[in-house]
């Protein structure tokens, strides 16, 4: 038994060696002063199941996944997430890191009841964060 857990153990460690290993995309630049932000809601708001989540920017243009142009990129809605994604790699597209690729600027979530976290990441054509990081502030809403 003790074999078996020192052989997960050491698997678990191998792979995540791996991961920190794994070798990044090449990461677009941001331009000076770029900044992305939640229009609506409010941090602290109150709100139904069905909230619309309306993206800001500045600093730079939207354009959709896969699509080269300078100082542009796409809305990715991180949804109760603790740690940002990864730089260098492209961020997930899961129920929690939601991703905007046809370029768009609002959304309308369905959320359980509870407290929930917004914060959104700037993407460039291939999904990988800039370098800096382009990222709003994390709001905090609760739903009724």
């Amino acid at each position: 038994m003790k074999r078996i857990l020192l052989a997960l153990a050491l698997t678990g460690l191998t792979g995540a060696a791996l991961a920190v290993d794994a070798p990044g995309l090449p990461t677009t630049q941001a331009p000076s002063g770029a900044a992305v932000y939640i229009i609506s809601p409010a941090n602290g708001a109150t709100v139904g199941q069905e909230v619309t989540v309306r993206f800001g920017l500045k600093g730079m243009g939207v354009a959709p996944a896969g699509v080269t142009k300078e100082h542009t990129g796409h809305h990715h809605l991180l949804v109760d997430v603790k740690e940002l994604p990864v730089a260098g790699q492209p961020i997930p597209n899961d129920a929690n890191h939601i991703h905007f690729g046809g370029g768009q600027t609002e959304t309308t979530l369905k959320l359980k009841p509870g407290t929930h976290t917004l914060q959104l990441e700037l993407g460039d054509q291939n999904h990988v964060p800039f370098d800096p990081a382009v990222v709003s502030k994390k709001i905090t809403i609760h739903v009724k």
